[in-house]
């Protein structure tokens, strides 16, 4: 993702800055979503594994990025809450 661009996105909900997700942090996002227990905050299964995400920088939600686009929906967050062992 280009760094002007993620320079001028924040959260919908929340306005706080977003940052790509680290190798480690997608690592445990995918673990999670591959053991069926991510949902979205829509309540929606989240079913195919992430190669980008952006998260917010108080790193309590994750927004997926699905071919090289942001989908900031405030309801299609997820929240790292769920997420076992998450590390902002």
């Amino acid at each position: 993702m280009d760094r002007k661009l993620l320079d001028l996105l924040v959260c919908p909900a929340t306005r706080q800055p977003l940052l790509k997700a680290s190798a480690e942090q997608l690592q445990r996002l995918n673990a999670a979503i591959g053991g069926g227990t991510v949902s979205d905050l829509d309540g929606q299964a989240v079913t195919g594994p992430q190669a980008e995400a952006l998260v917010t920088k108080d790193g309590k939600t994750i927004y997926r990025i699905d071919d090289g686009i942001p989908v900031l929906l405030p309801e299609s967050g997820i929240a790292t809450a769920t997420i076992t062992g998450w590390a902002a």
